[in-house]
Formats: C-alpha cells, sequence, structure tokens
C-alpha cells in the first residue's frame, strides 16, 4: 500500500499544489489547513509522513510539531515556509530541533519535494 502524506498548510494554492505532486508519485494525501486539524487528521488516519507549515493561523505549525512529537516520537515530519511576518529562517531551524526530520524554503520545487519525500520515508 502507498504511504499516506498529511499536508498542514492553510494556503489552499500551496496544498493542491503539493497534493498534485505528491499523489503523481503514488502517494495518497490527506489535507489540513490549520494545524488544530492536522492533528485531529493525524490522530484519526496515522499517515506515514506529515509536511507541514510554519506560519498558520489557530495553531502555529511549530507547536503542532510539538505536539505531534509528544503524542507520537517517531512521527515523520518535513516542516516547510516561505516566510510571513518573520523570515522562514528565523523558524525552520526551530522547527528542526523540535522534531522535523527535514526543513523546506518556500517555493517547493517538484524534484526536491519528490527526493526529499523518498528519503524521509525510506527506512
Amino acid at each position: 500500500m502507498s504511504p499516506t502524506i498529511l499536508i498542514i498548510d492553510d494556503e489552499k494554492r500551496i496544498r493542491i499544489l503539493l497534493r498534485i505532486m505528491l499523489e503523481k508519485e503514488g502517494y495518497n494525501i490527506l489535507e489540513a489547513e490549520n494545524g488544530e486539524e492536522g492533528i485531529r487528521l493525524f490522530h484519526s488516519h496515522t499517515p506515514d509522513l506529515i509536511i507541514s507549515d510554519i506560519i498558520m493561523p489557530e495553531k502555529e505549525g511549530v507547536e503542532t510539531i510539538c505536539e505531534l512529537r509528544r503524542s507520537n516520537p517517531e512521527v515523520k515530519i518535513i516542516a516547510i515556509s516561505g516566510g510571513g511576518r518573520h523570515l522562514a529562517e528565523d523558524y525552520l531551524p526551530l522547527a528542526k530541533e523540535l522534531g522535523a526530520v527535514k526543513i523546506m524554503r518556500k517555493p517547493i520545487f517538484r524534484e526536491d519535494l519528490i527526493q526529499t519525500v523518498a528519503e524521509v520515508l525510506t527506512p
């Protein structure tokens, strides 16, 4: 069975873009528009990988990563960010320290995404 990836991002166009790129590679995709929804989906579906934006309303990505790590220390997370009020450089290293396996800056290119996802999902 193909791995399931949960995409958490408040920007619908980013979720759609990531979904299209990953579905073409055969992955099953779940989507959440904020950290709260993402955590609920994680607990009800237990995806193999989470790709989470950092700057989001409701629950920031860093807070989401911490909560997911507390409930499942083995969860695989890729943190993504294009900045926002602050630069991605401010938040992505923190996300890595708090448990993201990999970090990626937006814009995300297809080849980089596919390679990073494959690396994280390879045992």
